[in-house]
């Protein structure tokens, strides 16, 4: 499973890829620090997953989202934020994207859901429990 990470703190990109490189069959394919950079990674790499941060320089969360969902086949988006206002947790899943997690509290909840992906469970929009 091919995945891409974009987010704008070093710190979190390399903590994502070291967690991720804990998953067998999971290959982190590319990293950006803004919004702008995922987008072009995102048409250049052809993820399976995306990871985005909410808010990015450049271009946001949501407007990589947006740009992402109308890809063929689309991969799957999942968001981290900082700011998991239920609004916002709102209006990124009503815009495509498939999970959303609060960076503070459910972190390793993006291993769970790749690794349930890697076993064709299904996991329930928005995330698991």
């Amino acid at each position: 499973m091919r995945v891409l990470i974009a987010d704008d703190s070093a710190i979190v990109r390399e903590r994502l890829t070291s967690l991720l490189s804990e998953v067998q069959g999971v290959r982190v394919v590319g990293h950006a620090r803004d919004g702008a950079e995922a987008q072009g990674l995102v048409r250049k790499l052809k993820p399976d997953v995306a990871i985005l941060d909410l808010r990015m320089p450049k271009a946001s969360g949501m407007d990589v989202l947006r740009e992402i969902k109308r890809l063929t086949p689309a991969p799957t988006v999942i968001m981290l934020s900082n700011y998991p206002h239920p609004e916002n947790r709102k209006k990124c899943l009503e815009g495509g994207a498939d999970f959303f997690f609060d960076k503070s509290t459910e972190f390793r909840k993006v291993l769970l859901v790749l690794s349930g992906m890697l076993r064709g469970a299904a996991v329930a929009p928005g995330g698991p429990s």
